[in-house]
């Protein structure tokens, strides 16, 4: 048996198991959250961010099951929401220098998002960091957008 496929299949399943365990306590956090708006007979801006946030971590969760694959976006706007979040309920203690730096990320995380966005359909490639089919064979260097891939997270 060759000793590094045995180390891949160990660690797919050791992937596996800490997304199980993620999603699980996601769930269990949803369901916390909403137990707490139920007894508080309230729902606020920042509780329903927050559900968003336990929504987009189980769609990480989905997305890297089927595909094996993690889009670096998801993240980002994962930490845009938590952000808004902290802005949305800290707003009155926060000092206007605070407020200043949370913005700053938020737009920094933004900004991230358009470049990489960019770079992706500008620049599309496959697992093995190569060229994806379609684009190589460009004269024209008319690359905006790869034959059949319109800017996926592929």
């Amino acid at each position: 048996m060759n000793i590094e496929h045995t180390g891949r299949r160990a660690l797919h399943h050791v992937e596996v198991a800490v997304l199980v365990v993620i999603a699980v306590a996601t769930v269990i956090a949803i369901l916390q959250e909403i137990a707490t708006m139920i007894s508080a007979m309230w729902v606020g801006l920042a509780d329903l961010l927050l559900l968003f946030i336990f929504l987009e971590v189980l769609a990480m969760v989905g997305i890297y099951l089927r595909s094996r694959r993690l889009p670096v976006r998801l993240p980002i706007y994962i930490a845009i929401v938590a952000l808004a979040r902290y802005v949305i309920i800290d707003m009155k203690e926060m000092s206007e220098w605070e407020l200043i730096a949370v913005t700053a990320g938020i737009l920094i995380l933004a900004g991230a998002v358009l470049v990489l966005r960019y770079g992706h359909i500008r620049f599309p490639y496959d697992d093995e960091g190569r060229v994806a089919p379609g684009i190589e064979n460009d004269p024209a260097g008319e690359r905006d957008v790869p034959k059949g891939r319109y800017g996926s997270d592929q």
